[in-house]
């Protein structure tokens, strides 16, 4: 299972991009039975789709497996990268959130794969709550119960079935007055702070670089919470816009969408992934 779960790593991903080729790609193929299971005339991306088929069975998944549940039946499914963007690993408090979707608000989603355990989720979620407005739990049937006991009733718990439907157990409660305003200010680039402090109406201080973040935290500290999360949610829609990976995205077999929606590429890359991934999974075997 471990070669299952690496081939969908960032380093393959990434190696793809700049080289047209992953010699690590091909030793984990021939790890496996994937080759064997695919017809004569199969792609390279045929065989990360009949990897991430094996991947996505229940009892075996990762948080890859989660991530693209949510990107496909949630971010591309209910929404569109038109309307809504995503955040990937954004620093919420002292934890990184898994995933983030910015629609009409901003929605935070925990994953707990079957690999997971719940002992830090209390935590988890606490942090959340001070700076998104709805926070979600998403995980495997088995840790449902001991989700419901552990999280607040406001938090929503959402499960990803054995047949890989996302279900939801409780909607999340949309809080935007219980965020904390520091808390989002240190999530944020100095740029898309700044670029909120203007728009709630206040005057960017005129300080020396070195005194600009404390000038500028205490400014947030200030602030309206439920103004600030409308705000924050406008800004970074702008700032992390995944509208341009539009065309990438649909040129990539399923299996590998939600990798490039979360991990970046140059777009000058991108014809040599796309072209990397239509090869002949024959010739990907001589790749070095």
């Amino acid at each position: 299972m471990s070669a299952f779960t690496r081939l969908f790593s960032a380093s393959i991903f990434r190696e793809l991009a700049k080289k047209g080729q992953s010699g690590l790609f091909r030793r984990l193929v021939e790890q496996t039975d994937i080759k064997n299971r695919c017809d004569s005339h199969a792609s390279v991306g045929d065989a990360f789709d009949e990897a991430f088929s094996t991947l996505k069975t229940a009892g075996l998944r990762d948080e890859y497996v989660y991530r693209t549940a949510i990107s496909h039946k949630i971010l591309l499914g209910t929404h569109s990268l038109r309307t809504a963007s995503m955040l990937n690993e954004f620093r919420a408090g002292s934890c990184k959130a898994d995933l983030v979707i910015l629609n009409g608000t901003a929605t935070v989603y925990e994953i707990k794969s079957e690999r997971d355990s719940l002992a830090r989720l209390a935590n988890q979620v606490e942090n959340y709550k001070r700076v998104f407005a709805k926070v979600n739990v998403i995980a495997s049937e088995n840790h449902i119960s001991g989700i419901l006991s552990t999280v607040p009733s406001d938090v929503g718990i959402m499960c990803l079935s054995k047949r890989y439907q996302i279900s939801t157990v409780r909607e999340a409660l949309d809080s935007p007055e219980r965020i904390c305003p520091a808390s989002v200010f240190e999530s944020l680039r100095a740029a898309e702070a700044t670029s909120i402090i203007r728009a709630l109406g206040r005057t960017v201080p005129d300080v020396p670089n070195t005194r600009r973040h404390a000038a500028l935290r205490e400014l947030f500290v200030d602030l309206d919470p439920t103004s600030v999360h409308a705000e924050m949610v406008r800004v970074l829609k702008r700032t992390r816009n995944l509208a341009p990976l539009s065309e990438l995205v649909e040129q990539l077999p399923q299996s590998l969408q939600a990798a490039a929606l979360s991990i970046p590429i140059r777009r000058t890359d991108h014809d040599r992934l796309v072209n990397a991934v239509r090869s002949p999974l024959d010739a990907a075997m001589a790749w070095s």
